[in-house]
């Protein structure tokens, strides 16, 4: 089955619904939380990777939407501006899933997009301000 990466944000008066529930029960969708920051009454934001036919994808976006979530297709890659990286490292230590490493044989930086869960921290973490998500 297909799987797709989307960036929810939920208005304040839904932080506390059992949305990803019903993308479960009421449309056969498997999600798989890769970030979540969510409170009573706040904003909240939430990257989901979402498993299931076109049409079950179709039908929950579309109920997100009833339900007043924001939908967006999460970034699909890390750039890098060669030019500015000075190769410093910095943003491979930040990185918790091990998504961005330095090559041993030249020390450039590798990404692989398979462990990464797109939390942004190593574009905080840059000086330079040289790695940049991708949307």
């Amino acid at each position: 089955m297909p799987s797709k990466r989307i960036d929810l944000t939920f208005p304040p008066r839904q932080a506390t619904k059992a949305i990803t529930y019903h993308l479960v029960k009421d449309f056969d969708l498997v999600p798989n939380i890769l970030r979540a920051q969510i409170q009573p009454e706040q904003e909240g934001r939430m990257l989901v990777e979402l498993t299931g036919s076109k049409e079950a994808f179709e039908a929950g976006i579309a109920f997100l939407e009833s339900e007043g979530v924001a939908v967006r297709e999460a970034a699909s890659d890390i750039c890098l501006d060669e030019e500015l990286c000075v190769t410093c490292g910095l943003c491979t230590a930040v990185c918790r899933p091990g998504a961005l490493s330095l090559a041993e044989t030249d020390a450039t930086l590798v990404f692989d997009k398979d462990k990464c869960v797109y939390c942004e921290a190593c574009v905080v973490a840059c000086p330079r301000r040289a790695v940049v998500l991708r949307f």
